[in-house]
């Protein structure tokens, strides 16, 4: 175990927030009244007395209700708290963890802090073996312990909407009555609350279709629900969800970009091409009003022509899909 430093910092509810080593001195006071009205804020509850620690990270082990993937977590995905950790020559800001009861094998688990963690596991691995891990150790509840991960992760964007909304959906059964409950103690409404958890419901060959479930967007979940409300409609994109995960994963194989969320939500929203013989086309896209927004059209050795149609309704994300669609089919 690393050696451990105390500091007094002022009471900072969940967030963690401030770090300043104590209240600013009075002038005209001297420091052994300082210290004492330190001390007497100190019993009162006023100044919260905090442990920070430089561990060794094999002792720490991720909460198993972590709102972050850790086996999503890679050198890429993490690239900016590499370069920063080798910049500054530590890690800078303390991870949230709690002490463990129920195995020898490791002492705390990390609340608030896996990019950290795998950052500095990575480092000593990759030839940086003086890197420790700074944690600030609480002793939180479980329920404490959800609200503290979201308050951190709630608007970093290296945390996918998917991953927070299943987070949510998972404490929903845990910790609150109901989604009012739930909204009410973290502070959001449950309009925005109500958005994630149907992001969660997505069928799992949706989600497949994605390639990659940290692309999945809450605006994705929204523009698909329209489409799921019946069991005929939900067949239907299912479907079509897995030919999109086949076609992801030989992206994936040969090394081809993934199709972006936007155009599988198109493609699972489309109606199929209706392939036809006259005038040369081999293949129209229709809008489920039955409008055509693209045709394509082969003109023997020539190749093929792909026209849009304007003033069919079908957005840009569509057309493109359903160009991608017909380059992969046709050409």
């Amino acid at each position: 175990m690393g050696m451990a430093k105390r500091s007094n910092t002022l009471f900072d509810g969940l967030a963690g927030g401030s770090r300043e080593a104590a209240t600013p001195r009075k002038r005209g006071v001297g420091l052994l009244e300082q210290r004492d009205s330190e001390l007497s804020d100190l019993a009162k509850g006023n100044i919260e007395d905090k442990v920070q620690r430089w561990v060794d990270p094999a002792r720490c082990r991720m909460w198993d209700r972590h709102n972050r993937r850790y086996d999503l977590l890679t050198e890429s995905r993490c690239q900016d708290l590499i370069d920063g950790f080798k910049s500054q020559g530590r890690q800078e800001f303390p991870a949230i963890v709690r002490r463990t009861t129920d195995d020898p094998n490791f002492e705390y688990e990390v609340i608030c802090g896996a990019r950290r963690h795998w950052v500095v596991s990575w480092l000593r691995e990759n030839n940086y073996p003086e890197f420790q891990f700074l944690v600030e150790v609480r002793t939180l509840t479980d329920e404490q312990a959800f609200r503290l991960s979201d308050i951190e992760n709630r608007d970093k964007e290296d945390l996918s909407d998917y991953e927070r909304a299943l987070d949510y959906k998972a404490a929903l059964g845990l910790y609150y009555k109901n989604q009012k409950e739930m909204a009410t103690r973290l502070e959001v409404s449950e309009a925005w609350l109500s958005r994630y958890l149907d992001l969660a419901s997505l069928p799992l060959s949706v989600v497949d279709a994605f390639g990659d479930l940290t692309a999945i967007a809450v605006k994705h979940g929204r523009d698909l629900k329209p489409l799921l409300r019946d069991r005929k409609a939900t067949a239907l994109v299912e479907s079509r969800a897995n030919t999109l995960a086949e076609e992801q994963r030989i992206r994936r194989e040969n090394g081809k970009p993934l199709m972006p969320g936007a155009a599988v939500v198109a493609a699972l929203s489309e109606r199929r091409p209706r392939k036809v013989t006259a005038r040369g086309e081999v293949a129209r896209y229709e809008t489920d009003s039955g409008t055509a927004y693209l045709t394509v059209t082969r003109q023997g050795r020539s190749g093929l022509v792909l026209r849009v149609v304007p003033g069919s309704g079908a957005d840009k994300a569509t057309v493109l899909a359903a160009c991608e669609k017909a380059l992969d089919e046709f050409f």
